[in-house]
């Protein structure tokens, strides 16, 4: 098959192809269907390396359509093809080092989200601009109150509107009166959205199966499985919390190893939103769950904000298993792990406390000795 590379850019496309090592065609386009004459149906199928992004969904589609084989690049791996090397990145460049990647073989692979779960996606996308956007608004209004010496009244975002057209009298009310008719439009859009991701959601069980654990609603449930959209592509735990970016950064080299804060590698708004649940879980969830005690008790050694960092991470894990087991929430089975991690690190902090009072009495005696054996003054 010809070996093909694109380079999606929001006002053109890049594409090069390559044979035996050579570049034998270029082309720069200002729309896919431009594309037609070059990897359209009536030409040689082709295998067409792209970069993950957020039109690649469409393009690989329309691609795959017109009978190519289309190839999803990792972008957090791109740089082990060359792409950025010796300060030279140009949309042809990369298109040509893609290209010259597909004929070699060995380009690292992205994970391309099935058909429903990119329309989850869209939606609360949508969502979270609405909600950010209505927050704006909010936060705009009561500053804007603050600086003229009134206090708006404290209530849900729902009812905010309302509760300010009965507080605000005079110019502060035909101030805020222009912000607070976008609000008016702006919730029942909303409403709306909210209603059109719970029908997307009662088509997915697992969504309300990890709705079951603590600190998840339906928002970080459904933002979860759009996500990793496939619980069995990874083996393990911790593949999906390095995946999100919750695991610590490393950088091992000449033989010592640095372990810094978590990567933040992966999608921001999830990880946001298990980081609120985290918080959900250390402060307002059941006393006796077993994710608050573990959470509290690296709360006291090392503090609040490293604890829930710890519980997302944790509730990666667990989310993660619970959708490959088909299975919902189990505190108790939760909480056998739990004793036996709390248990092995009294252990531990037991075994070290030991371990420093014997080398302190052994300090203690070579001094004793020092000062028996020396002579007199």
């Amino acid at each position: 098959m010809r070996k093909v590379a694109l380079d999606l850019g929001a006002k053109k496309t890049s594409y090069c192809e390559v044979s035996g090592g050579q570049v034998v065609g270029r082309a720069t386009v200002g729309s896919m269907e431009t594309l037609r004459p070059l990897l359209g149906p009536e030409q040689p199928a082709a295998t067409v390396a792209i970069e993950a992004c957020r039109e690649a969904w469409y393009v690989h589609d329309l691609l795959t359509g017109w009978g190519n084989q289309v190839v999803l690049v990792d972008t957090t791996r791109s740089r082990q093809l060359g792409i950025g090397q010796h300060g030279r990145k140009t949309d042809r460049i990369d298109a040509e080092v893609l290209a010259r990647a597909v004929e070699r073989g060995g380009i690292p692979v992205a994970h391309l989200l099935s058909p429903h779960r990119r329309e989850l996606r869209r939606q609360l996308g949508v969502r979270r601009a609405l909600v950010e956007t209505r927050a704006n608004l909010v936060t705009t209004m009561r500053g804007l109150a603050r600086e003229q010496g009134d206090k708006l009244p404290s209530c849900t975002t729902a009812s905010f509107a309302g509760a300010v057209r009965k507080a605000a009298k005079g110019a502060l009310l035909t101030l805020l009166e222009p912000l607070l008719k976008t609000l008016d439009v702006l919730e029942p859009q909303l409403s709306a959205v909210e209603e059109e991701l719970g029908k997307l959601c009662s088509k997915e069980p697992v969504i309300a199966q990890l709705c079951t654990a603590p600190g998840v609603g339906a928002i970080v449930a459904a933002s979860f499985v759009s996500v990793v959209d496939d619980a069995k592509r990874f083996r393990r735990a911790h593949q999906v919390e390095s995946y999100i970016g919750l695991v610590p950064s490393e950088n091992t080299t000449g033989g010592r190893r640095r372990v810094g804060a978590i990567s933040k590698k992966g999608n921001s708004y999830l990880r946001a939103l298990l980081v609120q649940g985290a918080w959900a879980v250390l402060c307002k969830s059941s006393k006796d769950d077993p994710l608050r005690r573990w959470g509290e008790a690296i709360a006291e050694r090392r503090g609040k904000r490293i604890a829930v960092i710890a519980i997302a991470r944790r509730l990666v894990g667990i989310l993660w298993a619970m959708w490959r087991a088909n299975s919902v929430y189990e505190p108790a089975a939760l909480g056998q792990k739990v004793a036996r991690g709390l248990r092995n690190s009294a252990q531990n902090l037991e075994f070290r406390a030991e371990q420093l009072a014997r080398a302190a009495r052994k300090v203690s005696c070579q001094r004793l000795s020092q000062e028996v054996t020396s002579p007199a003054s």
